[in-house]
């Protein structure tokens, strides 16, 4: 089962960092179909937030189509966003700690480490795009 964590410093709504914590256990094989979500007041109580922002994050993951409310029973996931099995993951997992450790070793922050991935996969889709459209032409 997913423990929800909060960034307490993120300018991001909590409502929104839970379900992007959802999502992401979604993508890496954490959560599949028919998996519970904790219950409302347990997650409430253990983050110390209003449970209607709880419920906020479960509704906006319902509408999406990723999980399902049983009245009275809990919220359970109905289709996963993932790839590849989480095995098939192993070795690409295991680069990416070695290589986490190394950008620690230099000096990165957590924050220097979102920063440089996000904008060396905005480069890297941009270029293949780029490629592709090339190649196509």
């Amino acid at each position: 089962m997913i423990e929800f964590v909060l960034d307490a410093r993120s300018k991001v709504n909590t409502y929104v960092q839970l379900i992007q914590q959802v999502k992401q256990a979604l993508r890496v094989g954490l959560l599949a179909p028919g998996d519970q979500l904790p219950k409302v007041r347990d997650v409430a109580q253990s983050l110390a937030i209003n449970p209607n922002t709880v419920l906020k994050a479960y509704r906006e993951l319902e509408i999406e189509g990723l999980v399902e409310g049983r009245p009275g029973v809990g919220t359970f996931v109905r289709r996963t966003l993932g790839g590849p099995p989480l095995a098939d993951q192993a070795d690409l997992r295991d680069d990416l700690v070695a290589w986490l450790r190394r950008a620690r070793t230099a000096g990165l922050t957590p924050e220097d480490v979102i920063a440089l991935v996000e904008t060396t996969l905005r480069a890297t889709l941009a270029a293949d795009a780029a490629r592709t459209e090339h190649a196509s032409a």
